[in-house]
C-alpha cells in the first residue's frame, strides 16, 4: 500500500510505530543525559496530525504532546517537537523521545531502542451501541457483524471463532459505522472509543471487555528513548514514575476521554 499511513489508524499505527522507530533508531547516535541537559530540551517524533495521540496545530495539542511536556519539565528541560509521519522523516529526524511504544515483557528491545518503565495498558476492546443489549461476544449473533481493521489479529481471532467480520482499514470509521448503524460491534482500541465518545456525547459507546484474556490482544504501553545512557533511561523512568503517582497521567489521558489502566 503506497497511501502514507491516515492518523486515524489506531491499531496500524500501534503495529508500525515500534518499527519505525527501529528503522529510524539504526542510523542514528545515542543520546545522553548529559547532552540533553546542555540542549534544554527533549526532542519528541509525534504525528501532525494525530488526534487525539498530537497534532501540530488542532485544538488540542493531544495526550502525546502533553505528557512528553511533563516528562521534560521533570528533566528540567522545554520540549521540542519534530513532526513526522513516515519512515524517511522518522530516520532524518533528531529526537530523542517517542510515546505510545508497545512494551513487551518477552519481546526485548531492537535496533537501539529502550523502552522506558510502562505507564499504560492497552489493547482491543469489543465496543457496542450505547442501547445494544449484548453484553459478551457470545451475545452477537452469527449474522451481526463485527468491524475489525482490515488485516489484524483480532480479525483473525474473531473469523476462526466464526464470527461475522467487516474489515475496515481505519478504527475511526469502524466506530462511525457502529454509530451509524452499519454493524452490530467494532474490535477497536480503548483510545478510539474514548475519543469518540468524548465528540458524541449524545451517542456514546459502550466497551465490553471481550478479549482481556487474549495476551496477544492486549499490551503495556511505555515511552521509546534513542539509545539513550542509563542515566537519561532512569531519569525518563522517573519522571514517568513521578507523573503516575500524582495523577497527571491520568489527567491527560482523562482530558481526550481516555481511561488511564495500570500496566501488567
Amino acid at each position: 500500500m503506497t497511501r502514507v499511513p491516515s492518523p486515524r489508524s489506531r491499531l496500524i499505527r500501534y503495529a508500525a510505530s515500534l518499527a519505525l522507530v527501529i528503522l529510524w533508531s539504526a542510523l542514528a547516535d545515542a543520546r545522553s543525559l548529559e547532552t540533553v541537559i546542555e540542549r534544554g530540551a527533549l526532542t519528541l517524533c509525534a504525528s501532525p496530525n494525530a488526534l487525539p495521540f498530537a497534532s501540530k496545530s488542532g485544538p488540542v495539542p493531544g495526550f502525546q504532546v502533553e505528557l512528553g511536556e511533563k516528562i521534560a519539565q521533570q528533566l528540567g528541560v522545554k520540549l521540542t517537537r519534530e513532526w513526522v509521519v513516515s519512515a524517511i522523516q522518522y530516520r532524518r529526524a533528531d529526537c530523542d523521545l517517542v510515546l505510545d511504544v508497545i512494551a513487551r515483557k518477552d519481546t526485548p528491545p531492537a535496533g537501539g531502542v529502550q523502552v522506558s518503565r510502562p505507564y499504560h495498558r492497552s489493547g482491543v476492546v469489543l465496543a457496542v451501541r450505547g442501547d445494544s443489549p449484548a453484553s459478551s461476544l457470545a451475545n452477537l449473533g452469527s449474522d451481526q457483524r463485527v468491524g475489525v481493521p482490515v488485516g489484524s489479529l483480532v480479525s483473525m481471532t474473531l473469523a476462526k471463532g466464526g464470527a461475522t467480520t467487516s474489515p475496515f482499514v481505519y478504527e475511526d470509521d469502524i466506530v462511525a459505522a457502529l454509530a451509524n448503524r452499519e454493524i452490530e460491534a467494532a474490535a477497536v482500541t480503548p483510545m478510539t472509543v474514548g475519543w469518540f465518545n468524548l465528540q458524541h456525547a449524545d451517542k456514546p459507546l459502550r466497551i465490553i471487555p471481550a478479549f482481556d484474556t487474549d495476551q496477544d490482544l492486549n499490551w503495556n504501553i511505555a515511552a521509546g528513548l534513542l539509545r539513550p545512557d542509563d542515566k537519561l533511561r532512569a531519569r525518563v523512568d522517573a519522571a514517568i514514575e513521578a507523573l503516575l503517582a500524582d495523577g497527571t497521567i491520568a489527567r491527560i489521558y482523562a482530558r481526550y476521554g481516555i481511561e488511564l489502566r495500570p500496566p501488567q
